[in-house]
């Protein structure tokens, strides 16, 4: 499942996100809050023309202070507020480690340059897209 994989922050944490998942990566687009929506959630954006809900990963991973440097739109029609990219690699999960419950957004924990990896499942990423969409 995993092997080239794009890898970020979100917030605080390094994540990696199959490059198979990925449609697009851009700057952030503007955002509009939506009222009463869960804390992940930033708001609605238009990419391409169509109204998407936009979720911060940060925030969903436990960091409140994150500021999205980049949009990702997935595969399953997601898109994701993230930090920084840092860059393509091709990463795996360690066996035996159990993923910490995320919603069912992080599949499995690995290292990457001595600090944990989280490995992000996209269609639980869809998931939690699908909740908030229109």
């Amino acid at each position: 499942m995993y092997g080239l994989s794009l890898i970020f922050r979100a917030g605080t944490v390094l994540c990696a996100l199959p490059l198979g998942d990925i449609v697009e990566l851009m700057r952030p687009l503007p955002i509009t809050p939506l009222a009463g929506s869960a804390h992940y959630v930033r708001g609605v954006s238009v990419v391409r023309g169509v109204a998407v809900p936009v979720l911060d990963l940060g925030r969903l991973l436990g960091d409140f202070d994150t500021a999205p440097e980049r949009f990702v739109t997935t595969k399953t029609g997601g898109v994701l507020a993230i930090g920084a990219v840092l860059g393509v690699r091709d990463v795996h999960p360690e066996a035996g480690r159990d993923a910490p419950s995320v919603g069912g957004v992080v599949t499995a924990v690995g290292v990457l340059d001595a600090e944990p990896l989280m490995f992000l499942d996209p269609e639980g990423v869809t998931r939690m897209v699908a909740a908030y969409a229109a």
